[in-house]
């Protein structure tokens, strides 16, 4: 873990990146509206719940914590990036 700053950059990349990607599927495969809107909330969603707990790390075991947290973030887009294959 370098630091919090790069942490959220990377966030914010991921979550860019999943955004755009979700869009262009829209734009190629003339996916269901109802199913990409609800895919862009989960982006959405998984960016802010992320960024929230990045700024408020419990007290205490920091390196732990972070680590819990990179992990469930990487299960958090895998789970997105199923949904967007199966659009």
């Amino acid at each position: 873990m370098a630091n919090k700053r790069d942490l959220k950059k990377s966030i914010n990349y991921v979550a860019g990146e999943l955004f755009g990607e979700c869009l262009v599927l829209k734009a190629l495969r003339k996916a269901d509206d109802a199913k990409v809107d609800e895919v862009l909330t989960d982006i959405l969603n998984l960016q802010n719940e992320f960024l929230a707990r990045a700024n408020h790390p419990q007290p205490g075991a920091i390196k732990p914590y972070f680590r819990k947290l990179y992990s469930d973030f990487g299960d958090a887009v895998e789970a997105i990036i199923a949904k967007m294959q199966g659009m």
